[in-house]
């Protein structure tokens, strides 16, 4: 008989780029240019000590996690600036994680 070998590691961590997103755009009603959301993402990411992989890196994860919040329908996109609708915390990792505890 043959036996299953597991080799998937499931635990996620906490998305610090997705959730200062989710800071700055859930803080304020006003509409963000990329370069601007991303200063002051960038920013806060470095108070945190939690900046790896170089800046150019980190601008082209911020932009691909904005997709997809704008894919989500958490984000609205008018032109190229950015708004964070009702319920822009819904993607923030203590949501998600409180989400699957219950």
């Amino acid at each position: 008989m043959a036996t299953t070998k597991r080799t998937r590691f499931s635990r996620r961590l906490p998305d610090h780029v997705t959730d200062e997103l989710v800071n700055v755009l859930g803080a304020d009603e006003k509409f963000f240019g990329f370069n601007d959301l991303f200063e002051d993402v960038y920013a806060r990411l470095k108070e945190r000590n939690a900046v790896s992989g170089g800046e150019e890196m980190l601008r082209l994860r911020a932009y691909e996690k904005l997709q997809n919040l704008v894919t989500r329908g958490l984000v609205e996109k008018n032109g190229k600036e950015y708004k964070g609708l009702e319920r822009i915390a819904e993607a923030h990792s203590d949501n998600i994680a409180a989400q699957q505890q219950a």
